[in-house]
């Protein structure tokens, strides 16, 4: 622990400069993602079922390069003590290409992919430099409640932008102000990004190369180092497979819940950002008591809490018939979501071992991104195509309980969003199952065996 006054003063203005950053990534996550962007591209930039399949493919592919080069860059960021200075270029990345979707207008699908996607490998490739600066400012009983403090200061963040947005919005008319609130939001994100490249200073050295050597081969020779030795963290293998799996479910919620509302409520642009507050405010409450519970009990106890709650929710959007109902659902959603990711992000951090974060974070990555790669690919094929198969059916075509009585149009395209929450809830489940099989217990007993060996 570190007890001295100056060193509780030195890392607590640290933890501030970590909790900031999460600010501004946050207000990026609500604005493009959840409460702007996705539902602009799908409506207007595309238009119909179509929409849903690009925006789908978009995301998957920014996550699948995300998955590639972020164990690279981990193990480079662990090397060379640079996870600060990584992290500026992807958050640069990320800020430029969110200010540039306002060129995006009607038509202009390819361009508003190119963009988005830039956008996003910036905002998640940040995330595993950010993720991995976790333990240094907390300590390892701690860890918990200072991802769970970090991850409700950043949604607060997030809910101020919201606001920012919402106020042009119901002021002003026109899809330039949607596009221009992308604008506001990259420099949001910046604003709130640049104290901490301006003062954190992190605990990594940069190790000298071996002559011949450079930074790229080192990387690939260390983890090839790290996937030989990762058999002696079974544990920390069975938590990343689990992850994988649920946190499908997770993502594919979080990135269609805005064309979900518009498609199947008919919701304009200021009531999805009203949805967006709401789930942003209940996820405040959800990452404050996850972190609690992860501290107090453990991290899978809190997972296996909040992914119930989750499963609950999504079964429950998709029988929910109410712009009220939908409200309600959404309000559940959010506690669960932040208090999920929250959770699984400490969880990293507390089974890494020593000097390892940025590695272990970035096989987090890969998991992550790659299951990133996976849902939201699914979903939008899935909802494309299923409410191709319903217009064919035309009048009397029905799923399950609700009936295409009018047949067509945006009708076949409701029924697909709905069987679209049907891969939702499967990833949910069974990575809920494959977590009930990790011992947390023993993932900490062999991170002590692999320290002192």
């Amino acid at each position: 622990m570190l007890s001295a006054p100056d060193q509780e003063l030195s890392l607590s203005r640290k933890r501030w400069l970590w909790y900031l950053y999460d600010v501004g990534n946050s207000a990026y996550a609500a604005v493009v993602i959840l409460a702007i962007y996705a539902a602009y591209f799908k409506g207007h930039v595309v238009g119909g079922a179509e929409g849903s399949r690009l925006w789908g493919i978009s995301v998957g592919i920014a996550m699948l390069v995300v998955a590639l080069i972020s164990p690279v860059l981990g193990v480079i960021a662990d090397h060379t003590g640079q996870k600060k200075r990584l992290l500026t270029y992807f958050t640069i990345l990320s800020v430029t290409s969110t200010a540039l979707l306002y060129f995006v207008q009607k038509g202009d699908i390819l361009l508003g992919m190119v963009l988005f996607i830039l956008a996003e490998i910036g905002y998640r490739g940040g995330q595993v430099f950010y993720n991995s600066l976790l333990p240094e400012v907390a300590d390892q009983e701690e860890i918990g409640r200072v991802s769970g403090k970090g991850w409700a200061i950043g949604l607060i963040g997030g809910i101020v932008c919201l606001f920012i947005v919402l106020a042009l919005v119901t002021v002003y008319e026109g899809t330039w102000i949607v596009r221009f609130s992308l604008v506001i939001t990259a420099v949001y994100f910046a604003i709130f990004a640049a104290p901490l490249f301006i003062w954190f200073r992190e605990k990594g050295e940069n190790r000298k190369l071996l002559t011949g050597e450079n930074v790229f081969s080192t990387a690939i020779q260390r983890l090839k180092k790290s996937f030989q030795s990762i058999k002696n963290h079974r544990e920390f293998v069975k938590y990343i497979i689990a992850f994988l799996i649920y946190n499908d479910g997770i993502l594919m919620a979080i990135n269609f819940a805005a064309i979900f509302g518009a498609v199947m409520f008919g919701l304009d642009q200021q009531q999805i950002i009203l949805f967006m507050i709401l789930i942003q405010f209940t996820s405040v409450i959800g990452a404050y008591i996850s972190g609690w519970i992860a501290d107090k009990r453990s991290g899978k106890a809190a997972l296996v809490i909040f992914l119930l709650m989750m499963i609950g929710a999504v079964v429950g959007l998709f029988i929910v018939e109410s712009v009220a109902g939908f409200y309600v659902v959404g309000g559940i959603a959010g506690l669960a979501l932040s208090s999920v990711q929250a959770v699984s992000r400490a969880m990293v951090g507390a089974l890494a071992p020593p000097g390892r974060s940025a590695e272990f974070y970035g096989f987090f990555a890969v998991a992550g991104r790659t299951s990133s790669f996976i849902g939201p690919t699914i979903y939008g094929f899935v909802a494309a195509e299923a409410a191709i198969f319903f217009e064919a059916q035309g009048e009397g075509a029905s799923f399950l309980w609700f009936k295409l009585l009018e047949g067509g149009g945006p009708f076949a395209e409701q029924l697909g969003q709905r069987v679209a929450i049907l891969p939702v809830i499967l990833f949910l489940v069974v990575g809920l199952i494959l977590l009930l099989r990790v011992n947390e217990k023993k993932a900490r007993e062999q991170i002590g065996e692999t320290v002192s060996a």
